[in-house]
């Protein structure tokens, strides 16, 4: 079943330096921008991370640090992927707790504040968790009765990711919709305000620390009570995304004390 969309949709993967969403680098990234009228733009691109490629991770996606030498960095082809991805919203496997998260991160450190607040996110992991409980390379063969070739590498998932949305939607037809708003809510597993987890939202709308002492705690409250707590996070191992949104809400509380 194709898609039915009302704006473009990003199906994406990265292959990165590690699985740290607030440390590692994108290595590899492959994008398919699926139109409403079903055409498809590929943009694959290896990247430089500037930093060591751990062998571990040569070890999955087979990509070194000789492969992407000469290849450039992600801040010398940021605004290109802004533009690419302006206006989309977002499709992956994994990808609401991991691909997006790493592409917020590295388009901050590039200087860009790309803002993804507003887009729909589709997890396909999500949506096979909920019906099937397996992996991408059984979910394709469960799915599209086919074998991954190729697995590991970025576009190879990217395409079977795609393929697998395309084929749940033909499987599934009496519980998903054809709606990229459904599809977002279905295979969202909590309403996050960070990509990274650490706050999310309450059933008011109101941001709440979801790990740590203060879990399930207002933000606001706490920042207003241990200002301490903020600071320990600006200059802890947090992703900086996670830093912007803590320093909106601190911001947006001050201003309202002052009222």
């Amino acid at each position: 079943m194709k898609l039915n969309l009302r704006n473009p949709l990003i199906c994406l993967d990265l292959e990165t330096t590690g699985v740290d969403p607030a440390k590692d680098r994108i290595v590899e990234i492959s994008m398919v921008k699926v139109f409403p009228d079903h055409r498809r733009e590929i943009k694959t691109r290896r990247i430089n991370p500037g930093i060591p490629i751990p062998s571990g991770a040569t070890a999955v996606h087979h990509i070194t640090d000789e492969d992407v030498q000469d290849c450039p960095t992600f801040k010398e082809i940021a605004k290109s992927l802004a533009a690419f991805i302006e206006g989309c919203d977002f499709a992956g496997y994994n990808s609401n707790k991991f691909d997006i998260p790493v592409l917020a991160e590295e388009f901050l450190r590039a200087g860009l504040d790309v803002d993804l607040k507003k887009r729909k996110f589709i997890d396909v992991q999500n949506i096979f968790h909920k019906m099937e409980q397996r992996t991408l390379i059984a979910a394709y063969k469960f799915y599209c009765d086919k074998e991954l070739e190729g697995a590991h590498s970025a576009e190879a998932d990217t395409l079977a990711t795609l393929e697998v949305l395309e084929a749940q939607l033909d499987r599934y037809t009496e519980h998903l919709q054809n709606d990229v708003d459904f599809l977002s809510d279905f295979s969202c597993r909590s309403k996050f305000a960070d990509y990274a987890g650490r706050v999310c939202y309450d059933d008011d709308g109101v941001e709440i620390f979801s790990f740590g002492k203060h879990k399930g705690r207002c933000v606001a409250e706490v920042f207003r009570e241990e200002p301490s707590y903020y600071s320990w996070m600006m200059n802890g191992d947090f992703p900086e995304y996670t830093k912007k949104v803590i320093t909106e809400i601190r911001l947006r509380d001050a201003a309202s004390q002052l009222k």
